[in-house]
């Protein structure tokens, strides 16, 4: 049986057509699955590192809250005399402030002078306890994650021992184990020394917060990363904390609504983490389903691995977005098997030498060059094909250009993502500490300076502006996420007057003078405060860093004539900006100082656009630079 060259061309084409689909469809969505998978896993590790911060943030501040109570001499003198009343009203007071599950004071024997839970239970010794130890040895305050026995929480009271007790739960997937209740507790403990007028130590003071059935600190993280985010009415976004292998604190729920206290980590998650002490960054099944997860190992005094800490996002999500991605491809698939079986008939009524040339075509495309071209002569079907040919290269080329920019612009996405956790995360670690320290103490010289001594008002302002501080650590925590600003009417003109009051007493400012032209008059503007003075603090130093600590800054506002806008000018007689770095200024992570970060105009910059306003630099080498910000004004409401 003799087959026609048309339905050869036809079979042949559609047979070709076919299977180069299926395989796109294929390479496609393995390409796009682990890219999905893989962004997702990026996604869960960022946000594994801001579980870490709040979860170790919340052990700094018990750790901060002993500090502060140990050098008052109150308790010092309290403590000599063995007044058990005035160390009842202290321990109290420190523990309902500091939100705290147990507070106790040691003597220099390291046995128990007073319990604030239970106040009959005393005389015991705290020698074997692994952080006490490691305080007493080192006489520092020190602090970290701990197992405490089922005995010593029912020291503290019933309460807490029947808190820890946790019924646990058949879960699948976990490791074999014929254990039924978990009596023991795991707390966030810290202990600082307590030390006489002498220098000698006279005591220690011991304090904590436990873990089990305890959900603020899950609940945390799971607002600050998914915003209570949901999928298909599921959670999209989890968090644990667990002991040993054991959720005692998760938001992670049953089958039932119910949180899955109780229930045990897979078995391959407590190979990898429990007993290797490794990160897992990858699937795993949680409760009752599957999730992309990120869990780290948490470790107590002596460096032993004692419990996890979990973030998980709902892999259903992901699963939906890969099969509607089949589907998508295979339409497609379907759309270009159809076409072909067209285009393979007009081809069966043409001539050799045209099929030819696109053949030729044909290869020179399968090689890599999308430019090459066919030559066009007819005006009949052949010449349509051969049209169609171009444009079908054209198009190749086009989305070949498109994929390039898409798979530039995703790792540079990926990237930056990378950059804000670990930014968040290490100036969070490096600065928290010191301010924490300065404000104790501006705090400590506040309670021996007199109401009235002249002093007072400057460490009063020291103690606002280390908050201040403290809450722009803070705010870089979520600098990934947008965080919009807290408006409210304000006086630009007092703002900078608030910043100047502090400036200028810096030594810094010593031989620089501040020339003041601030117009009268002007309309108030809705801004955050706080961010508003932290722009103008910052091109503030910078001018006076550019100027060597000499020299003028020139500081202006007026009221913009074109439109109803506010500006602020800011302008130095340093050596001015290159004309090549000019344009890099706001750039983030760019500097020309030796010690700077180059965060701060980058930073400057997000704020002053999420105000609505704009921000510009001129500068000439040599004679200085100025910048220019422009603020939306609120109305008619002036200021004096």
């Amino acid at each position: 049986m003799k087959i026609s060259l048309v339905t050869k061309l036809i079979i042949s084409f559609f047979g070709v057509v076919t299977l180069t689909g299926l395989v796109a469809t294929i390479v496609g969505l393995r390409l796009i699955g682990d890219r999905v998978i893989q962004q997702a896993q990026n996604k869960v590790r960022l946000d594994l590192y801001t579980a870490h911060e709040v979860y170790y943030e919340h052990l700094r501040k018990i750790e901060t809250i002993l500090q502060f109570t140990v050098v008052r001499n109150r308790l010092q003198k309290a403590l000599e005399q063995e007044d058990k009343r005035e160390l009842n009203e202290i321990l109290i007071e420190v523990k309902k402030k500091g939100e705290l599950d147990i507070l106790t004071i040691l003597d220099r024997d390291l046995q128990v002078v007073y319990r604030a839970n239970n106040t009959s239970a005393f005389g015991d010794s705290l020698a074997h306890d692994s952080l006490i130890q490691w305080v007493y040895g080192n006489k520092k305050v020190g602090s970290s994650t701990e197992i405490v026995t089922h005995e010593e929480l029912l020291k503290d009271g019933g309460d807490l021992a029947e808190r820890a007790t946790i019924e646990i739960l058949p879960t699948p997937k976990a490791k074999p184990s014929s254990k039924a209740i978990e009596t023991s507790g795991m707390m966030l403990k810290a202990a600082a020394p307590i030390f006489d007028q002498s220098g000698e130590l006279m005591g220690i003071l011991y304090g904590g917060d436990l873990i089990n059935r305890n959900y603020a600190i899950v609940d945390k993280i799971k607002d600050i990363v998914y915003h209570g985010e949901k999928y298909h009415n599921k959670d999209i976004g989890t968090a644990t904390i667990f002991q040993g292998d054991l959720r005692i604190s998760t938001n992670v729920k049953t089958s039932s609504g119910e949180r899955a206290t109780g229930t045990r980590v897979s078995s391959e998650v407590y190979d990898q983490v429990l007993i290797k002490g490794k990160w897992w960054i990858d699937r795993a099944f949680v409760a009752n389903d599957w999730y992309i997860t990120a869990y780290e190992p948490i470790i107590n005094i002596n460096g032993e691995i004692i419990g996890i800490l979990y973030v998980g996002m709902l892999e259903d999500k992901f699963v939906d977005l890969k099969n509607r991605t089949l589907l998508i491809f295979l339409g497609i698939t379907l759309l270009g098997v159809t076409a072909a079986t067209v285009v393979s008939y007009l081809l069966a009524t043409g001539i050799v030498k045209p099929i030819r040339r696109l053949v030729h075509g044909s290869k020179q495309l399968a090689k890599g060059d999308l430019a090459y071209r066919v030559r066009v002569k007819s005006k009949d079907e052949i010449g349509e094909l051969g049209e169609t040919f171009n444009y079908m290269a054209s198009s190749l080329k086009e989305r070949d250009d498109q994929l390039k920019q898409f798979a530039q612009r995703e790792i540079m996405k990926s990237q930056r993502l990378a950059s804000l956790g670990q930014l968040a995360a290490g100036v969070a670690h490096e600065l928290n500490n010191p301010l924490g320290a300065i404000m104790i103490y501006s705090n400590l010289l506040l309670e021996d300076i007199d109401k009235k001594s002249p002093i007072r008002h400057n460490l009063e302002k020291i103690v606002h502006e280390t908050s201040r501080c403290t809450e722009i650590v803070k705010g870089l925590l979520q600098f990934a996420r947008k965080t919009e600003p807290r408006m409210e009417p304000s006086h630009v003109n007092e703002l900078l007057n608030e910043v100047f009051s502090v400036v200028e007493k810096q030594a810094l400012f010593q031989n620089i003078t501040i020339d003041k032209h601030l117009s009268s008059g002007l309309p108030t503007i809705m801004v955050d405060k706080g961010q508003i003075r932290q722009v103008f603090m910052n091109i503030i130093l910078n001018a006076a860093e550019a100027i060597n600590g000499k020299g003028d800054i020139i500081v202006a506002t007026r009221l913009a004539s074109s439109d109803h806008f506010i500006e602020i000018e800011f302008t130095d007689n340093g050596p001015g900006v290159p004309p090549e770095d000019l344009d890099r200024v706001f750039e983030p992570f760019f500097t020309t100082k030796e010690k700077g970060t180059g965060l701060g105009l980058s930073i400057s910059y997000g704020i002053i656009e999420r105000h609505n306003g704009n921000i510009m630099v001129r500068s000439k080498v040599g004679e200085g630079t100025t910048f220019v910000i422009r603020l939306p004004a609120k109305g008619e409401e002036t200021e004096e």
